[in-house]
């Protein structure tokens, strides 16, 4: 599924210079920060058009012609992004290595690289994550692979949260004493950050919530179930996690809606012909992960979005696996909403966020009642406050907000360009190590994919290569990842699911695939 590049010199280092970098990222991410693909959008495609026509007369579009019609107008407006390359990042003596080379190197101390990120090099990001150098009880150094369940914390965050709660810890917003004010700075500063970071227009248009599946839940109850009626539909794709299902089928199920589904084609892309031809006048809201937790698609998000709006549509955006790997730009990419949590971007648990357009959040209801989110109450009537206090009922996570301003802080300096050409690299040499094992099979082979490189193993169940490679020092996830449809798509109750983030190396890559080469013997 790869090529290799032959018109690039590798770095003396055997990875690619801070130039090449900068070159690959402004070709897998757009020019600007946040930036759509540039394949893609066709240029000149009126998606307008094309939904009204579609709308016009839903009995021709439902007929074989007119389907036939919709389909032609989406696969002509979308190519996808070409084939990735897969340079050699470490030299072929070092992938060679005997297996008694291997055990030698897994407890090693402490295991270094010449890893770069942009012009940082990739130890000290490690140096900033200080778990990484946590040893095990079977003696080995930790290798964190299991990054799409959880990141790892910095340094940092645990130090402001540990600074807030020694010097700024106070209630937000209404008391008339220092550390009120000390706080509450701390927790709008916060907003901000995120707002920043997202690219979005405002801190007003951020909703501080404890993770990507509350803001689903809050933008479903919130907005999208007072607009349904029996017979309405709400699309979502095959590729969701639970947290991207269920919530809809709940309020599917309260009022009488139905949920219909994008497929997914053999590499697990999705299809946007067929995307266009669930829209009809019944559709009311959309909601499609960025990247895919099981498969590590990127979603063409910018036509996900053009064509839900040219039909009057809005879209949600689930980018709880895209955040932390890849640029965001929600100005750029037009979501009404935009959701994530900060455990999975190196920040805290409890604590995430929902961007949303200033006029969809004025449209919602409030989540929850109760303090914070009231202008004025009597026993006859509530006046709410504006977004997004409205949605913020009670005293909100405030040390873990501050904790995740600090994480994209962090971000914000290394520049998430350069983040994610790292990765793109270190993902295409993962995808060819593991491909050479024995009896290896990779699930999930998108040519626009981020670094999950979830497998199964031939003559091996799925918990106990999990367990094998525990006893290596290797954390990885094993099991349904809480996205059952798309793996029993493949025929598939499970997979074996290492993921990659920016502190992870060539070097712990090589100790996977020799680890799993002993393992099948």
């Amino acid at each position: 599924m790869t090529t290799t590049r032959t018109d690039l010199t590798p770095a003396s280092a055997g990875l690619p210079s801070e130039q090449q970098l900068l070159a690959w990222a402004a070709e897998l991410c757009g020019d600007e920060l946040g930036a759509p693909p540039a394949a893609a959008s066709a240029p000149g495609t009126d998606w307008e058009q094309i939904a009204t026509d579609v709308l016009r007369d839903e009995a021709a579009a439902a007929s074989p012609a007119g389907a036939s019609s919709a389909s032609s107008a989406a696969s002509s407006a979308f190519s996808a992004p070409s084939e990735a390359y897969s340079p050699t990042l470490v030299s072929a003596a070092k992938a060679a290595e005997t297996s008694s080379d291997a055990e030698s190197k897994a407890k090693s101390l402490p295991r270094t690289t010449q890893a770069t990120i942009g012009s940082i090099p990739v130890d000290k990001v490690r140096a900033d994550f200080p778990i990484l150098q946590e040893r095990l009880g079977s003696g080995r150094q930790l290798v964190w692979f299991d990054n799409g369940a959880t990141t790892q914390r910095l340094k940092q965050v645990v130090d402001r949260i540990s600074h807030y709660y020694l010097h700024e810890n106070s209630n937000v917003h209404r008391g008339a004493h220092e550390l009120a004010a000390r706080s509450t700075d701390a927790y709008e500063n916060a907003r901000s950050t995120v707002a920043k970071f997202l690219g979005a227009g405002s801190a007003k248009d951020i909703v501080f919530v404890r993770g990507t599946t509350e803001g689903i839940n809050l933008v479903a109850q919130s907005y999208v179930r007072p607009l349904l009626k029996p017979g309405d539909e709400i699309i979502v794709s095959l590729l969701e996690h639970h947290a991207n299902i269920v919530p809809w089928q709940m309020i599917a199920a309260a009022t009488g809606a139905k949920i219909r589904v994008i497929p997914v084609d053999a590499d697990g892309q999705l299809n946007l012909a067929e995307y266009m031809k669930l829209f009809n006048s019944r559709t009311k809201f959309v909601s499609v992960t960025h990247v895919s937790n099981v498969l590590g698609t990127v979603t063409p998000v910018a036509e996900l979005v053009s064509i839900a709006h040219a039909f009057g549509v809005r879209i949600l955006i689930d980018g709880a696996q895209s955040v932390a790997h890849i640029p965001v730009n929600v100005t750029a990419l037009d979501p009404d909403f935009y959701v994530f949590s900060g455990h999975k971007i190196f920040g805290p648990n409890g604590i995430g966020a929902v961007y949303g357009k200033s006029d969809a959040l004025n449209e919602a209801q409030p989540y929850q009642g109760g303090g914070n989110m009231i202008a004025d109450v009597t026993f006859e009537r509530t006046i709410y406050q504006g977004p997004p206090n409205k949605f913020e009922a009670g005293t909100g996570s405030i040390a873990d907000a501050v904790g995740l301003g600090a994480a994209l802080e962090y971000l914000m300096q290394i520049g998430m360009t350069n983040v994610a050409a790292y990765e793109h690299e270190l993902t295409r040499y993962g995808m060819k190590r593991l491909a050479a094992v024995p009896g290896l099979h990779l699930i999930g082979t998108a040519p626009d994919k981020s670094g999950v490189l979830s497998f199964v193993l031939d003559n091996h169940d799925i918990v106990s290569v999990g367990k094998y490679l525990d006893g290596q020092g290797i954390a990885v996830r094993a099991g349904h990842h809480c996205a059952q449809p798309i793996l029993r798509h493949y025929g598939l109750e499970g997979t074996v699911r290492p993921v990659l983030a920016m502190y992870n190396t060539p070097e712990e890559i090589d100790l996977l695939a020799e680890a799993l080469t002993r393992l099948v013997g």
